[in-house]
């Protein structure tokens, strides 16, 4: 391709990515659909999904979470990648962004793989999600067992920000922050050694951070299990008054949307989620996947429950009224992190090993073409 021609592209992209909406690009046809959905072979979620609402894939890689057997299938799985660009508006690194990845050492960042993810989606007219900055967990051993005063450790967390967001700025759309703060009684995480030693307040400073390196990105809380009112969702609605109050670039609310049908089904989820929305926040349903407790095949009963679980959460992040993304967390069963955490769970990707669709396929497609 004429470099012109190259530039034109990535900088038709990096609009969409900002916008993020309307985002649109010649794109292999998805194969046909089988094994028990009934969308049209030409549908396609990006197709589906309305103007100012990207829906996008996590991107596995990073050497977790991947079924023993399979390569990282980003770069090794052709049909893995057509399906990519096909169906979705925009790409989450799924682990190609964390800690333990991007910053193996302290004076070293591996950024060749979120590069060519962040390439690939633009590309693809595709936004992308960064994920994330400020994390209790797939933190490198370096820095998890350091011993750093409290100005070292600050500094620490202050270059990382700078160093990965800046290289993104004006290519990444929204980051998820601050991950996971609070547990699920509400209080912070006793085990995030950010918070444990610096204090809560760190967590405004990441967010104007992560501002000063890329004013345009929207940035985000997320955290799972925050779907209901609790207090865990209480803890975050209080943050997010606090760091608004103070003048924090805060932007929007993630909800992860990690659903297990070993448990009842969150409710009230759009009442729950328009208390942030009411603040001016963007809604995001970030790592959406609905895992089902498997002894054998999964059965047609659970098959129809998660394809309504899918669609009921596109539909609560619509009713905000403000649902800027939504994002599931896997495509193809094989590459999903579920049976390595939860070996007696799975299924939980709206599509089969083969990638053809689920009836949850059907679920999102219908949920965001009403």
């Amino acid at each position: 391709m004429p470099a012109m021609s190259r530039s034109l592209l990535l900088a038709g992209a990096t609009l969409c990515a900002l916008v993020l909406g309307g985002c649109t690009a010649p794109t292999p046809e998805p194969a046909p659909p089988t094994n028990g959905s009934t969308s049209p072979a030409e549908a396609r979620l990006r197709d589906a999904a309305p103007a100012g609402l990207v829906i996008g894939a996590a991107v596995a890689g990073g050497g977790h979470h991947v079924s023993a057997g399979y390569p990282d299938p980003f770069p090794n799985d052709q049909a893995y990648r057509e399906l990519l660009a096909g169906e979705f508006s925009s790409l989450t690194p799924e682990n190609q962004l964390k800690w333990e990845f991007v910053h193996p050492a302290r004076d070293e960042y591996r950024f060749g793989p979120a590069d060519d993810i962040v390439s690939f989606a633009e590309e693809h007219g595709q936004a992308v999600r960064g994920h994330a900055l400020l994390w209790h967990s797939q933190n490198p051993a370096w820095l998890a067992d350091g011993e750093f005063s409290d100005e070292e450790l600050r500094a620490i967390l202050h270059e990382h920000i700078t160093t990965v967001v800046g290289r993104y700025a004006g290519r990444i759309a929204q980051w998820d922050v601050a991950n996971e703060i609070f547990g699920d009684d509400g209080a912070p995480r006793s085990e995030n050694l950010w918070i444990a030693r610096l204090g809560i307040g760190i967590v405004g400073d990441a967010f104007r951070w992560a501002h000063e390196a890329d004013p345009a990105a929207v940035l985000f809380l997320n955290d799972y299990g925050i779907e209901s009112r609790g207090p865990k969702a209480d803890a975050y609605l209080s943050l997010a008054q606090q760091l608004l109050a103070d003048g924090v670039p805060l932007g929007g609310l993630g909800v992860q949307g990690h659903l297990s049908m070993s448990y009842p089904q969150p409710s009230a989820v759009a009442e729950n989620l328009a208390r942030f929305a009411e603040l001016g926040l963007a809604i995001a349903v970030t790592e959406a996947d609905v895992r089902m407790p498997l002894d054998g095949a999964p059965t047609p009963t659970q098959l129809a429950q998660q394809s309504q679980w899918f669609a009921d959460l596109v539909e609560a992040c619509r009713a905000t009224g403000r649902c800027t993304s939504f994002t599931v967390w896997g495509v193809g069963d094989h590459y999903s992190w579920v049976p390595s955490v939860f070996p007696d769970e799975g299924a939980a990707t709206p599509w089969w090993e083969d990638f053809s669709r689920k009836p949850a396929y059907d679920g999102l497609f219908e949920a965001l073409n009403r």
